[in-house]
């Protein structure tokens, strides 16, 4: 059985990646990993402003989410607390609707070994469509929000969100109940693994 490559090796590796050599931006892998990290954020592929700053959710939907944790910059950046791990390591490029969806090569190419890594997780942030297929193949045909409002059945070792962005603005005032009751859940719980 090969050994498997250190994290820094292996976070090395994924950052010189060129599978998506087409990108429109061209290919940046961005990831924050630890193998001593207790939270893991897994979320769709970098928006453009995170393209163009090289820091994962240094945005107003990384705003949102850092006050939906209930944590500092300083504790959402440091990789040895929270890993990041999108689905498609880089900006893949906007269409009608917004962003376009991760591509598919990523996944296949890095996750698993990435994953594997990842040892002291104790809670994972599910954020979006792809990523619950991925992580909670169970919810597959759910709608985001169906999903969402049953936090309870895999809580609290996982927790399916609705995206941070403030696109979901009206998504959030049609469904307070998200966060008058699982923002404080998970403010806690991430205050007692942080």
């Amino acid at each position: 059985m090969a050994k498997q490559p250190s994290t820094k090796i292996l976070l090395k590796n994924v950052r010189a990646c060129k599978i998506c050599k087409d990108l429109p931006l061209g290919p940046r892998p961005i990831l924050q990993i630890s193998s001593t990290a207790k939270l893991l954020i897994v979320g769709q592929a970098p928006g453009r402003i995170t393209h163009q700053k090289n820091i994962p959710f240094d945005d107003p939907s990384g705003d949102r989410l850092r006050r939906w944790l209930g944590v500092s910059r300083g504790t959402f950046y440091d990789a040895s607390k929270i890993a990041i791990l999108p689905m498609g390591f880089c900006f893949p490029g906007t269409g009608k609707g917004g962003d376009l969806p991760p591509r598919a090569e990523c996944a296949p190419a890095w996750r698993d070994s990435i994953l594997e890594m990842l040892v002291g997780i104790e809670l994972t942030l599910v954020i979006g469509r792809y990523a619950i297929d991925w992580h909670l193949p169970e919810y597959f045909g759910r709608t985001v929000t169906d999903a969402v409002r049953s936090w309870g059945d895999i809580w609290p070792k996982q927790l399916i969100l609705p995206h941070p962005s403030p696109r979901n603005n009206r998504w959030l005032k049609t469904n307070p109940w998200f966060e008058a009751n699982v923002v404080p859940a998970l403010q806690e719980r991430a205050k007692q693994l942080l």
